[in-house]
């Protein structure tokens, strides 16, 4: 799944856009995820002294991509579109298949998520629930009492997960119809309340004191409520035209959100993969899709890239982790719902068999009926030297119990490639290292990195605050590319062990991750040159 949100209801965040035109100066202050630990005691990557040090030890580049597996990406957005990987042997839009690697006009990725025709796959299901339509109902809810009756005897551990399913998706379709008129009712009160309040205070800045001193009335009353639930840092300074703007824009990607869970994500009647076009149940089935990484909803994967490789040095947004000479690759894969394992196998072997050295995975999942598929992918992508980073997930949950897909353990937990990395979430609070929504796990978690407040590269050439492991797991898959592109005779799995073995530990990690510590740029490429040299 691509998205990360947090409700009105449980914890209330506002993050405001920022354009490129905003100052160099806000936008290095609210990188803390590059900061030193060892200078400022917050737990960043240390990114611009190992940029220094790079160059101080005169280490040149080469080229190297790395594939964003996700929800699409903006190519062409100001900060990315010089970073975009560009297919050198295929030609722009003339419908032919140039390089013969079987995907036509796959100019900066491929989206495995769209039809020949180019319509695509907005919202889609979550796996569970396809799970119950495809597997379990035809099991226990047939037509033949008897057959029903004899499944369930021969079946109990299938049947106790079909009660399960069903029992939450009739939850959270409850919890999800009172969030929405939750929603719903704030945001008509945002609408009849800000409007007066907007003509009142016209171009003058929210303060305490301009508050204090406002006499309220009846129809503005509501909209004044909102401030008592907002910390000052997040409306302080602005107008209340731009309060309301961000006011309004928060609670109709909540109501985008939860009508979302509604209609597709926990709707057992809703199938999207005939816009695909797709064989689905042949699973070696490789050549489907279109050329359209971008999509309907490039917000994650836009994201998600630009803290890989937002332009660094160009003064028109923020300057990503690895460096102008690491090239983005975009590869469709993941709807608004749970990703499919087809695709996402399908995924994994287009980029690598298309150069994509790193591989970033920012989406997971709680089932996954083919995930043989997956595995069979990902010891492809190792053996072709690829490196997969992946996000740890979102849900607070031991992952060592509570398994996240695509996992790195079989069904028999045994580990089933060593070239992967997977990541959780931290903050910048030392005090509270591990972001509260973060996975963990002593086994299955290798490193934490900044996870919360991140900002990067938004559509319509913007930029925007996220968090989750979805940033956590670009952060890591930044400096890995950083790392690669400077020494790029290391193996996948030396690139693995120079991130895990050049981490800042925390007692507060140790028991709940490999390593125990946070990623730090700057000791990984100092390790890196360690190891470098003496070699041809």
């Amino acid at each position: 799944m691509n998205k990360f949100w947090l409700t009105f209801g449980l914890a209330f965040t506002l993050s405001a856009t920022i354009t490129a035109q905003d100052s160099i100066l806000l936008r290095t202050e609210k990188a803390w995820y590059n900061k030193s630990f060892e200078d400022t005691g917050v737990y960043g990557v240390n990114t611009e002294k190992a940029h220094q040090f790079l160059k101080d030890n005169n280490r040149k580049p080469v080229e190297l991509i790395a594939a964003v597996l996700d929800g699409g990406v903006q190519a062409d957005h100001i900060d990315l579109k010089d970073n975009m990987w560009v297919n050198p042997k295929e030609i722009a839009g003339n419908g032919k298949d140039d390089d013969k690697n079987g995907y036509i006009d796959d100019i900066h990725g491929w989206n495995f998520i769209g039809g020949a025709d180019g319509e695509n796959v907005d919202g889609d299901t979550f796996e569970k629930v396809r799970l119950l339509r495809y597997t379990y109902m035809p099991m226990f809810e047939s037509d033949d009492a008897n057959k029903n009756a004899d499944n369930k005897a021969k079946h109990p551990e299938e049947f106790a997960d079909y009660e399960e399913i069903k029992a939450e998706i009739q939850v959270k379709l409850q919890e999800t119809n009172a969030y929405l008129a939750q929603y719903q009712m704030m945001k008509d009160a945002l609408d009849q309340g800000f409007p007066p309040l907007i003509e009142e205070f016209g171009s003058k800045l929210v303060t305490e004191q301009s508050l204090s001193q406002y006499t309220p009335n009846e129809n503005t009353m509501p909209a004044l409520q909102f401030f008592a639930f907002i910390p000052k840092e997040y409306w302080e300074g602005m107008t209340m035209e731009q309060v309301y703007n961000e006011l309004s824009d928060e609670f109709q990607g909540g109501l985008d959100y939860f009508n979302a869970q509604i209609n597709y994500h926990y709707n057992v009647d809703f199938e999207s993969r005939h816009i695909v076009g797709d064989d689905y149940s042949n699973k070696k089935e490789r050549f489907y899709g279109n050329p359209d990484v971008e999509g309907p909803d490039a917000g994650h994967g836009t994201h998600v890239a630009g803290v890989i490789a937002a332009v660094r040095g160009n003064d028109k947004g923020i300057d990503g982790i690895a460096g102008n000479h690491v090239k983005i690759m975009g590869v469709r894969t993941v709807p608004n719902g749970d990703e499919r394992d087809k695709d996402v196998a399908n995924s994994i072997r287009y980029a690598v068999d298309n150069g994509a050295k790193i591989l970033n995975m920012s989406f997971g999942k709680s089932h996954s009926p083919e995930r043989e598929l997956v595995w069979d992918a990902m010891r492809y992508a190792e053996k072709k030297g690829a490196l997969l980073v992946k996000a740890a997930g979102n849900d607070d949950l031991n992952i060592d119990v509570d398994v996240h897909y695509p996992s790195n353990f079989d069904d028999e937990d045994k580990k089933v490639i060593d070239a992967v990395i997977t990541v959780g979430a931290s903050t910048p609070d030392a005090e509270v290292l591990k972001a509260s929504f973060s996975n963990y796990g002593k086994k299955s978690v290798d490193v934490f990195a900044p996870g919360t407040e991140i900002l990067s590269t938004v559509p319509h050439d913007e930029f925007k605050e996220e968090q989750g492991t979805s940033m956590a797991s670009p952060i890591t898959a930044g400096v890995a590319a950083l790392v690669w592109s400077h020494y790029p005779k290391l193996t996948a799995k030396e690139v693995k062990e120079i991130i895990l073995q050049s981490v800042n530990k925390n007692p507060q990690l140790t028991d709940i991750s490999v390593t125990g510590g946070v990623v730090d740029a700057y000791k990984a490429v100092q390790l890196a040159e360690q190891m470098y040299k003496g070699r041809k």
